[in-house]
């Protein structure tokens, strides 16, 4: 199987465009998953694909986005259920694939907590359940909640559903008073096979697989029908506490299973990593026998003591890992290469494939990464590494990497075509006509139309309305490629403008003529067909479309097709409530490049407010200075991110679209998080040389869990730097500036750890 390009080889600026790619394939997925209870994407794939992203990450911490997959837990939840805040937070867990990783899981835990090699450490580690993951509370030894993971904040109220399963006790006897019991749903192979048949038999939908159908029976609006279905559970963990349940892992989940919860009997205690594989490796023998799905081995660390004191990333634990089973592959026909046109310009070409079922679902497209890995060879007639010289009419094989678009993982050269011609990729933008271009070291050729480029504008547009950023209800992707079309809104700033248009009759912001005159010329024959499609006409004739558009323009969106009073209505209020935002997701919503949604928060905490955000990105612009150092300094933010966002707020005509928008909004300041018993809370803390009671990594941790902004470099904003030996250049400006300074032993004593 062709391998991407490796992590290592990556330029910056791919490394950028990978990270964009990633973050919007598994998006996709996750909402297919977790919402709509139709996985598009093979589970393994689906990890694999988090792992690209995390080693990217690890290698370009600056390029980390907002909207990063290794940030997110699940999908929002559905609207169908009443919304449930999850006491603790219900986590994902990081995946591997090869030995050598649990290995690196093994030393870095051994690391993190200065354990030598020889050292003794256990493991459990037990079949990942390939279910729907749940959460049961119980108060005083009642059930008294049920709910579903959502986003690992929210999920949904499934309660009554939960009641009907008969392998969830209703009450406890001897366990804590406050007992959160995590979890999974699942269905068995032969409850499967049965519910299908019924479903069959009585003309209902027929489920693709068991873990679709656990989810769908549960997340049923009517109890009953859930009680009809064979739903079956193991408990795994736990949540909220009143008190602990053992001292141990294995512990905890035995005192689980006394107190009448169904655990799973292959759970295991292992002491390093080659107990671990060989556990593993047992499992995976059984897999087919075992009567319910499974997709991998879950490790964790088995001290619950060292559990806390590793702690958790922002979605992630730090000592569980999740060990998947491999990925399934298929070849079909390649039939044509299509070009896509993303924000921020990029040109992405897509596989049309033969449809094949991949995983158990049927796929049609593919992402062929970029120019290189189809072209094969340069212009000089060399071959480029990781090329596949991919034509149409070429049999692919291809494994599910998100959504709609699978992978294209090889080619079989031997049942090429004898007509099959070489690839040209496109030197102009299919969208506007405009150049594309490559720059040096860049592996991605992007579109130099900018603001006119209509695939940009609409994706940025789908962007500043995207969950992340402004989430505005019933306006969603097809509404804003519709209302952009006919010229209702252009850039943000109209989105607040709309109803007042709406109401004077006069919605565009274009006329008839400037609207048509944009789309002469070649190139432009995909957009005047998406045109005529929007005003609802056969076929794009000139006449006919500047009459429809005039017409469409003066009638009031209550009576578009496809819109009431009602939905018009709840579109103007849902608008009207978003002029109120938050300042991270005002930042993450410009759909600057590198400035995802952790950086966006990076960025709001530490400027406070609107305005002082924008007085230091201006103060910045030169790339020199004070403001240009501050911007640096903070932990997270790197050259490359830095510059993209003082370049993009310095370009005139994108930031007076951004001071339109700003206009329309009241734009609140970040909530700074404090903890009112913590002597540094609130305080900016450097840490430097080495640290000889607790890691870097602890430390950091530590710091902010108690409040603390943790900061990559010392500057007149820094309150304290903690020095350990070594430290060198930090202490000496520290010094200079006045910064207080302790050692290792005076911040323990300082955080009360000492």
């Amino acid at each position: 199987m062709a391998e991407e390009k490796p992590v290592e080889d990556l330029s910056a600026a791919e490394a950028a465009e990978e990270l964009r790619r990633l973050a919007e394939t598994l998006a996709r997925a996750d909402e297919a998953y977790y919402v709509e209870d139709a996985p598009e994407l093979s589970d393994a794939e689906y990890d694999r694909l988090k792992a690209r992203n995390a080693a990217i990450e690890d290698r370009f911490p600056t390029l980390k986005r907002a909207d990063s997959p290794s940030e997110r837990v699940g999908a929002r939840p559905a609207e169908t259920f009443a919304k449930v805040r999850h006491a603790v937070r219900m986590l994902s867990l990081e995946n591997a694939f090869e030995a050598e990783e649990i290995e690196d899981f093994d030393a870095r835990i051994r690391r993190y907590l200065n354990r030598p090699a020889e050292a003794s450490l256990e493991y459990t580690a037990e079949p990942k359940i390939d279910g729907l993951s749940l959460s049961i509370r119980y108060e005083g030894g009642h059930l008294v909640q049920a709910a579903t993971r959502g986003d690992g904040t929210e999920g949904e109220d499934v309660t009554r559903n939960v009641r009907t399963i008969d392998e969830i006790p209703e009450r406890l006897d001897g366990g804590p008073d406050i007992l959160e019991v995590r979890g999974e749903i699942y269905m068995s192979h032969a409850d499967f096979e049965a519910l299908n048949t019924r479903q069959a038999e009585q003309g209902g939908k027929r489920f693709a697989n068991p873990r679709n159908a656990a989810a769908g029976s549960l997340r049923q609006l009517d109890p009953e029908v859930t009680r009809a279905r064979p739903l079956r559970f193991f408990a795994y963990g736990w949540g909220q506490l009143s008190e602990p349940l053992a001292e141990t892992q294995m512990a905890a989940i035995d005192r689980l299973g006394a107190l009448g919860f169904p655990v799973n009997p292959l759970t295991a205690l292992c002491d390093g990593p080659a107990e671990m594989l060989a556990h593993y490796a047992e499992i995976e023998q059984q897999r087919a026998t075992l009567g319910y799905d499974i997709d991998g081995v879950v490790y964790k660390v088995n001290d619950l003591g060292l559990q806390e004191r590793l702690g958790y990333r922002s979605t992630t634990p730090r000592w569980a890992l999740a060990h998947k089973f491999p990925a399934e592959l298929a070849w079909t026909r390649l039939e044509a290469i299509d070009i896509q046109v993303g924000r921020t310009g990029a040109l992405s070409p897509v596989a049309r494939l033969t449809p094949v079922t991949v995983g158990g679902v049927v796929v049609s497209n593919a992402t062929l990464h970029n120019e290189d890995y189809i072209a094969g060879r340069d212009s000089k007639g060399e071959q480029i590494r990781g090329g596949k010289d991919i034509r149409e009419g070429d049999w692919v094989q291809v494994y599910r990497a998100g959504d709609v678009i699978p992978k294209v993982a090889d080619v079989d050269l031997s049942r090429r075509p004898e007509d099959a011609e070489p690839y040209e990729f496109p030197r102009t933008c299919p969208a506007c006509g405009s150049d594309a271009i490559r720059e040096a070291g860049d592996s991605v050729r992007r579109c130099t139309g900018g603001l006119i480029c209509p695939a940009q504008a609409i994706e940025k547009l789908k962007h500043f309305v995207s969950r992340g950023a402004f989430d505005i209800e019933g306006l969603g992707g097809k509404q804003v490629e519709q209302f952009y079309l006919l010229a209702w809104i252009r850039e943000p700033a109209d989105i607040f403008t709309l109803r007042d248009r709406d109401e004077a009759g006069e919605k565009a912001l274009l006329t008839p003529d400037e609207v048509l005159d944009r789309l002469e010329g070649e190139g432009r024959a995909e957009a005047r067909a998406q045109l005529a499609a929007a005003l609802g006409l056969d076929a794009f004739e000139r006449a006919a479309v500047a009459a429809r558009f005039a017409e469409k323009s003066r009638t009031p969106l209550a009576r578009q097709l496809g819109w009431g009073e009602k939905s018009a209505g709840n579109l103007f209020a849902a608008i009207e409530d978003r002029r109120r935002i938050p300042l991270e997701r005002l930042i993450f919503a410009l759909g600057i490049r590198h400035v995802g949604e952790t950086a966006a928060q990076l960025l709001a905490r530490h400027y406070g407010d609107w305005p002082q955000f924008i007085e230091a990105m201006d103060a910045a612009a030169s790339e020199e200075g004070t403001a240009w150092d501050d911007l640096l300094s903070i932990d997270g933010v790197g050259p490359v991110l830095a510059r993209s966002l003082v370049k993009s707020l310095s370009q005139k005509a994108e930031r007076a679209s951004i001071d339109r928008l700003a206009a329309c909004l009241t734009v609140e300041p970040a909530a700074q998080p404090q903890a009112s018993d913590s002597p540094v809370a609130g305080k900016t803390i450097v840490f430097t040389g080495t640290l000889e009671k607790m890691t870097r990594a602890e430390a950091k941790a530590r710091a902010e869990s108690l409040g603390a902004k943790v900061s990559g470099s010392v500057s007149a904003k820094t309150d304290l730097l903690v020095a350990g030996p070594g430290a060198g250049s930090k202490a000496k400006k520290a010094a200079e500036l006045g910064v207080e300074t302790i050692d290792e032993d005076g911040w323990l004593a300082l955080i009360g750890a000492a």
